[in-house]
């Protein structure tokens, strides 16, 4: 019985091309998609081996592309997830920061105006003690110096009296003294009459206490005369529409 020898051409056209067998091993990069699977199928003489191996391609293939598109919808959706939670983290953030920011300034802003009021409160206490000691030295400069102006106005009439003292060594008329003491006076009552003093008059007018401080009662010389100032000892005198004497007056009963 003769053993015939097998060809192998005819072997090598039962299998399956060595093109398709190295594809094969990785069909998940090589068959993205059926139409491979057709354009492989239409390259290659179809035989009983082939065709079983073909369909076995086929099956794993597409079993690949049912997962590979489930491993895509879950990274998706895992995806969309994370994604989720970041701009959650993201957009809780920045409102934390700007609360913190918020009160932050807030906490400056106080601080700024406590400070602030008391620098203010410092200043105003510094200035009115420099405006207290400033019066005060005026005052005390004032009281101590209130008094140069009608003394500078009275030395004319010391140089007065000193002239007519000196002239009254050698005066042999008295009428020319006695006249010369009235100008004097008379010039000295004007000096303070320009001051603001006024003489007060009280001979003759009603009892007033708030003006005469009566030293004696005696008997009205008249009936006109009782409860009135019957004469004046010693008169008073106003600075100004103030008192600054009091009268001293007899009162008639």
């Amino acid at each position: 019985m003769e053993v015939k020898a097998e060809n192998p051409k005819d072997n090598q056209q039962d299998r399956i091309p060595k093109k398709f067998e190295k594809r094969c091993h990785n069909p998940r990069q090589i068959y993205g998609n059926l139409s491979d699977c057709s354009a492989i199928l239409l390259s290659v003489s179809l035989t009983p081996c082939r065709v079983s191996a073909l369909g076995k391609v086929v099956e794993y293939t597409v079993q690949n592309f049912i997962e590979m598109a489930e491993d895509k919808e879950q990274n998706e959706a895992l995806n969309q997830e994370a994604e989720a939670q970041e701009n959650q983290k993201a957009n809780e953030q920045p409102s934390e920061e700007t609360a913190s920011t918020d009160n932050t300034s807030v906490e400056l802003t106080a601080e700024d105006q406590i400070a602030a009021l008391n620098d203010k409160y410092i200043r105003l206490y510094s200035e009115f003690d420099n405006y207290r000691k400033r019066t005060n030295k005026e005052k005390l400069e004032l009281i101590a110096t209130a008094s140069s102006g009608v003394l500078k106005d009275l030395l004319t009439i010391l140089d007065d009296f000193e002239r007519a003292i000196a002239n009254n060594e050698t005066a042999e008329d008295i009428e020319s003294v006695k006249e010369g003491f009235k100008l004097i006076q008379h010039k000295f009552k004007t000096i303070l009459e320009g001051k603001g003093l006024k003489q007060m008059e009280a001979k003759g007018l009603d009892f007033d206490p708030e003006l005469h401080e009566a030293i004696a009662n005696i008997p009205a010389p008249s009936e006109d005369l009782k409860g009135k100032v019957v004469d004046d000892v010693e008169r008073g005198y106003f600075l100004n529409e103030r008192v600054i004497r009091y009268a001293k007056v007899v009162v008639g009963n």
